[in-house]
């Protein structure tokens, strides 16, 4: 019985119907940033819902790029580096705190964020975060889950070629 189960059980754990797969399944979902326009787009019920002006790493290498998982979320993130609580104007990640597990981190190196500099929007500027308004992060925040995908890349792909290449759109 148990013979026969395993193919089974292999197809199914490797399947794209697998929750835990790398991909988003379509109508998931799924967070798209782009390093050459600066910009992130939410896509979620099989279409790209809003797309956002961001900031991003001062050189290319700062904000890792690829296919990664939302781990962490946090209001009034408390900001480490400088030791300046959440809520505080001083303190440069905002409102809110969307963390992924870009370079094998848990979330808590590597996030979207606001920012009590909001002209540095659009600009190349962080340390490798993605930072966007405050009252965009605190509008996306509450309708991205934990677990969502979040692909951050440089391309010239538009936003609905990448999102139907990731399956997060059929």
């Amino acid at each position: 019985m148990l013979k026969m189960l395993s193919p089974i059980l292999f197809a199914f754990f490797i399947s794209p119907i697998w929750p835990l797969g790398p991909n988003p399944l379509p109508g998931d979902p799924f967070v798209i940033v782009n390093k050459q326009t600066n910009e992130l787009a939410f896509v979620d019920e099989n279409k790209v819902q809003t797309v956002v002006s961001v900031g991003t790493g001062k050189t290319k290498e700062l904000t890792p790029e690829g296919l990664f998982t939302i781990t962490v979320k946090a209001e009034d993130p408390y900001y480490r580096r400088k030791d300046i609580p959440g809520g505080d104007p001083k303190n440069p990640l905002g409102s809110r705190w969307i963390g992924f597990d870009a370079e094998e981190t848990d979330g808590r190196i590597y996030g979207v964020h606001g920012t009590n500099q909001p002209a540095s929007i659009g600009r190349y500027v962080s340390q490798g975060c993605i930072r966007t308004q405050n009252e965009v992060i605190s509008s996306l925040y509450p309708i991205i889950p934990l677990g969502t995908k979040i692909l951050v890349t440089s391309t010239s792909k538009s936003f609905e070629q990448l999102a139907k290449e990731y399956r997060a759109i059929k």
